[in-house]
């Protein structure tokens, strides 16, 4: 997932994973046919209320269901083991490994840190997330109708079901039944999925906001029950762990037509949708971008503060996932705020010689044990 800033449309290609692999036997083989259409017209989509974000609300509910132990046991009760072998899932989450090491890079280097049980399951959820992000941006995406959706949601309740399509949601599946997974942050990814079909521009932050939960504050939330809560961590003081708030699909954005940006903000500073598509840096898109920089900052500030609440064998992995992503607002600054026709990225040697520093930071004492 590329950041908000990253407009270029060279930063992120696109491939497609959904029909690389042989379908696996299992009791559905084949998706169904004859699927009954699900009716959307009922999910409204609405902006926070109350100032609590949609994102603080789902958040809190997989905090309380991760502070009751006898939850989880009774969850993975009814949840059903996967039939496959060792042999089998042990590739199916190497070929996770490999797409994850591929494509995104920045993000694969935090999972390095973690126990080889938490970096399968983060491979597992990242690969049915892009596969997901792919029904819409990929290159089949112009086949893309709301009956595929519909038919993807019916797989991902399969996964969670036990019956996975394919050896990367067997990976998924054998995920889903070790930790306490919530899949609702899964079915709203596709719904904003759905969002993309049908919206292309966003006319306030409070907008672009709600979308931002659901392709991408969604993976904060799933990855949640894999991180782990620290038993002592006050569950009021949790939701700042989600830090991929800020992330979104704004890569190949030219070449859909869709703008993950403010339009009033933009407005605001003498801009519009053509001068995006140009690629023109002016003395207004810097201004703009100092702005969405600040705002950003904001958001990575109150990562850092949720981040301190995970599980102390998660914090290291998480603070160096969030460091290296802050530094990418320092290389647009660096370029002069050019993030049209420059790619904005942190090298290789700076995130090695970075993760001592989080390691460091990780160690810190909670506040939630000084107070």
């Amino acid at each position: 997932m590329s950041s908000i800033f990253s407009l270029s449309t060279n930063t992120y290609v696109k491939t497609s994973f959904s029909h690389d692999y042989a379908t696996i036997k299992c009791r559905k083989a084949q998706l169904p046919l004859d699927f009954k259409m699900i009716n959307n017209t009922s999910n409204i989509l609405e902006l926070p209320r109350h100032g609590i974000s949609h994102t603080d609300l789902r958040l809190g509910e997989i905090v309380d269901r991760q502070s009751n132990p006898n939850n989880i046991a009774t969850e993975n009760a009814f949840r059903r083991k996967s039939e496959f072998g060792t042999s089998f899932l042990e590739e199916a989450y190497e070929r996770c490994r490999h797409l994850c090491a591929e494509y995104a890079k920045t993000f694969y280097l935090g999972t390095l840190l973690m126990t080889e049980e938490r970096q399968k399951a983060i491979w597992a959820i990242y690969l049915w997330c892009r596969r997901t992000d792919e029904l819409v941006d990929g290159p089949n995406a112009m086949h893309m109708s709301a009956a595929v959706l519909d038919r993807w949601e019916e797989r991902l309740e399969d996964i969670f079901n036990g019956h996975p399509y394919d050896m990367l949601d067997a990976a998924l599946t054998d995920t889903v039944y070790k930790f306490p997974l919530d899949i609702k942050p899964f079915r709203d990814m596709i719904e904003g999925m759905r969002m993309d079909t049908r919206k292309s521009r966003y006319e306030s932050f409070e907008e672009l906001y709600l979308y931002c939960y659901y392709v991408a504050g969604t993976v904060g939330l799933m990855s949640v029950p894999v991180m782990g809560i620290a038993p002592e961590s006050p569950k009021n003081r949790v939701h700042g762990v989600n830090f991929f708030l800020i992330h979104h699909k704004c890569h190949n954005s030219a070449l859909r037509g869709r703008v993950y940006l403010p339009q009033d903000e933009l407005h605001q500073f003498g801009l519009c949708d053509k001068y995006i598509f140009a690629r023109k840096v002016s003395g207004g898109w810097r201004e703009f971008m100092k702005k969405q920089i600040t705002r950003a900052r904001f958001y990575f500030n109150q990562a850092e503060e949720g981040t301190s609440h995970l599980d102390k064998d998660s914090r290291w992995p998480v603070w160096s996932s969030l460091m290296l992503y802050r530094e990418i607002l320092d290389a647009i600054e660096d370029n002069d705020y050019d993030n049209l026709t420059k790619r904005a990225y942190v090298g290789g040697t700076k995130k090695l010689l970075m993760l001592p520093l989080a390691y460091t930071r990780s160690l810190s004492v909670p506040r939630f044990v000084s107070q």
